[in-house]
């Protein structure tokens, strides 16, 4: 059997399993973009909110001139309505520009509203980090504001492909009511790269892109000033990276890249994607996780533990107090226990060419 062939019978055999009663609990699914794992549904005690109000969009102050628009943590569902990631914004002598923009249409609304009640500068432009839904369909209520949505070309084309299913999702686990309006989009300008960007006139802020890493086309956002990162999708906050869309070895590049920043002082705090406002250590933090669960997945599979006895195989005790980690941390080591058999089973059949 050829190796795309034993790979796609071992990815049938994971959806398989993951759809079963006993091992799909462990494991969690697969599907889709930054796959979530679905909630209990709410009781009458524990019914979902009414949709937020301004005073729901909270900015908290960094550093002179720069804020963040913390997110509620845990996975999209209809109790915390989806709005789950951080975002901010950064102001400039004359203008702002907006890092992220929120789960849905009604949700960047509160976000723009929250930003307005904070300065009443204009917003230059807002920049799309990542590929992960709860920081992406927020973007339509910035266009209408006359805002332009930035993103990298990358990202760009993988949501383009792919980011309908994610809004499927979002409207079946967070609800049509907190959904309302929001649709798919493209952004505006297209980002090849990094770049510098003088914002409003007079601050230094740099987006940075290391290529593919904890998502095709992500960007983290440094303001120069204040050493204030946001880093998007490449540093979470004491909560589970998610591996569904990752090159392992580039994001552990570019976490190596960020902490070279942060050591030579450039980097003083840290807006994750998700999780609280943090210090230079939150990368070092997201590094050692990535760095554990490698090794933990090449070593089982160097033992010959299977992939029906990872998930009893594969924890991680010290990440075990972590957001999302009973469901992500378990995936996580799926999807890297298939990826690195793939690479074995392709490297062996090139010896075997060889000899």
């Amino acid at each position: 059997m050829s190796t795309a062939a034993v790979a796609a019978a071992r990815r049938r055999w994971l959806r398989w399993a993951l759809a079963g009663p006993a091992t799909g609990a462990l494991l969690g699914g697969l599907a889709g973009c930054a796959a979530r794992v679905a909630a209990p549904a709410p009781s009458g005690r524990d019914a979902p909110p009414t949709l937020p109000t301004d005073g729901q969009a909270t900015v908290q102050p960094v550093a002179p001139g720069v804020w963040m628009l913390p997110g509620l943590g845990g996975e999209p569902d209809a109790r915390n309505l989806g709005r789950v990631a951080n975002a901010g914004f950064i102001a400039g002598p004359q203008g702002l520009l907006a890092v992220d923009a929120g789960t849905s249409l009604l949700h960047g609304r509160a976000l723009l509203r929250a930003i307005g009640r904070t300065s009443p500068l204009p917003l230059q432009a807002v920049v799309i980090t990542q590929t992960k839904p709860d920081v992406l369909f927020g973007a339509p209520a910035f266009r209408e504001a006359g805002v332009p949505l930035w993103m990298h070309q990358d990202a760009a084309t993988l949501m383009a492909a792919r980011c309908q299913m994610c809004l499927d999702r979002l409207n079946r686990d967070v609800g049509a009511a907190a959904m309302a309006g929001t649709t798919m989009y493209r952004p505006d300008e297209l980002l090849p790269g990094g770049r510098q960007l003088n914002v409003g006139g007079g601050r230094k802020v740099l987006l940075l892109f290391f290529g593919h890493s904890s998502g095709p086309g992500d960007l983290a956002v440094l303001d120069s000033a204040t050493g204030v990162l946001f880093a998007g999708g490449l540093v979470e906050g004491r909560r589970i990276p998610n591996l569904h869309d990752a090159d392992l070895a580039g994001w552990q590049g570019a976490l190596q890249a960020l902490q070279r920043r942060a050591d030579a002082g450039h980097i003083r705090q840290v807006v994750p994607g998700r999780g609280p406002l943090s210090g230079p250590q939150a990368i070092g933090e997201t590094a050692a996780y990535l760095n554990a669960l490698e090794q933990q997945v090449r070593s089982l599979l160097a033992a010959g533990v299977s992939l029906a006895e990872l998930p009893a195989r594969a924890a991680l005790p010290a990440y075990a107090g972590w957001d999302g980690y009973p469901a992500l941390h378990r995936r996580n080591a799926a999807e890297l226990y298939l990826k690195l058999e793939q690479e074995a089973l392709r490297s062996d059949q090139g010896a075997a060419v060889g000899r």
